[in-house]
């Protein structure tokens, strides 16, 4: 009675274990075909930003960065943004969250500008490349260069902050106003 009790398992077994596999395979390939699509989605994402520093480094060579800025602008009609502050500034970190928390200013900054974070720390104030500007009065300070390297203007931020955050007319106004005028 044992023999024809396993017999009668072992079809069960079988089917389990196939539906088993396939279950794998079909989760297998979904990872997959899912890991691809983001990988794209990267790559188009990297391309977007090509020549942006989106991180502000002591060890960054401003300069270089600024200057490969200047070229993606020329090449893709944008101006550059240069936002000069550091790792220590509460109002550099506000601004990163403002534009995490307002999709379509962030969208338009990356539509019009090269972005690039320039240190200014006690570790590295980068001096010979800022000294080129206008002084900053405050941190996060903010350039905007033509795609020829060509200063277009200084802005002090704190004439576009509203509260504990940043206003978004102002904001809109600025990026719309300095950024490249469609022909």
């Amino acid at each position: 009675m044992n023999v024809v009790t396993k017999r009668r398992e072992f079809p069960y077994r079988v089917v389990g274990r196939l539906l088993l596999a396939i279950t794998l395979a079909f989760t297998l390939l979904h990872t997959s075909s899912a890991l691809a699509a983001q990988a794209k989605a990267s790559k188009a994402t990297h391309a977007a930003t090509a020549g942006e520093v989106h991180e502000y480094s002591p060890t960054r060579d401003a300069a270089a960065d600024i200057l490969h800025a200047v070229e993606v602008a020329k090449k893709s009609g944008k101006h550059v943004l240069l936002e000069v502050g550091g790792d220590w500034c509460i109002w550099c970190k506000i601004l990163d969250r403002y534009f995490s928390d307002n999709p379509d200013l962030l969208a338009m900054r990356q539509e019009k500008f090269v972005m690039v974070k320039v240190n200014f720390s006690q570790d590295n104030e980068n001096e010979a490349v800022l000294g080129k500007y206008p002084k900053a009065t405050g941190y996060p300070h903010l350039y905007v260069l033509d795609g020829r390297g060509k200063l277009i203007r200084s802005q002090d931020t704190s004439e576009l902050e509203q509260g504990k955050s940043y206003n978004k007319q102002k904001m809109q106004s600025f990026l719309q106003s300095y950024g490249p005028q469609k022909k």
